[in-house]
Formats: structure tokens, C-alpha cells, sequence
């Protein structure tokens, strides 16, 4: 697995050929839009994103959500030109939370 799939877990049922082009859509969302990357529990990541992308990642989190079943996304607002993006997982997949969370911090760099 490369360094870009790192936080794509076994579980995932989206094909194989599928993720990396489901990584670089989060990648290209998290260097546009992302703001901020807080760790707010253990098992809850929440990404401050620019509102002007709120369409974009509630689409993807759909996508996601149905692939990734143990993945549970949520949106409020988080200012009035920004979303917060909270993600939860369970306990035993917080490898993976932790992955996804280090790939947006890179993203937002680039």
C-alpha cells in the first residue's frame, strides 16, 4: 500500500482501482479547503473547511460512509464562511482516523 492509501483501511469495499482516485479527490478537498485539523476525541476528528466546499465533501463523506460503513461524518457550521467536517470512528479503527488525519494535515501544506 503507498504512503497515499496509508488511511484506506482493509475494510473498504470500494474496488481497489477506485482508491486512489478516491484519495486524490479527499487530497484536492483538503489543499482547497481545509483550515484546520483538530483531534477532539480519540475516535472524533473534526476538519474546519472552507463553506464554499461544504457540496463537495458532503459528497464525498456519502461516498465514503457507503464503502466505509464504520465511518460516521457530520456537519454544522463552523463560522460564516466555514463548515466544520466531524468524523467518527470506532475505537478499533482509530489507526485510521489517525492516517486520514496526518494525510489532510500534508494536503493542506502542499
Amino acid at each position: 500500500m503507498s504512503a497515499n492509501l496509508i488511511w484506506v483501511p482493509d475494510a473498504c469495499t470500494l474496488p481497489t482501482a477506485e482508491q486512489p482516485l478516491r484519495v486524490a479527490e479527499f487530497t484536492d478537498l483538503f489543499a482547497a479547503a481545509l483550515r484546520r485539523v483538530e483531534r477532539i476525541a480519540p475516535t472524533r476528528l473534526r476538519l474546519e473547511l472552507a463553506a464554499t466546499h461544504e457540496g463537495t465533501a458532503r459528497d464525498l463523506a456519502a461516498r465514503e460512509s457507503s464503502c466505509c460503513g464504520f465511518f460516521d461524518f457530520d456537519f454544522a457550521t463552523a463560522g460564516p464562511d466555514a463548515i466544520a467536517m466531524d468524523i467518527d470512528v470506532p475505537a478499533s479503527r482509530v489507526d485510521v482516523l489517525d492516517a486520514l488525519a496526518n494525510h489532510a494535515t500534508a494536503a493542506r501544506r502542499k
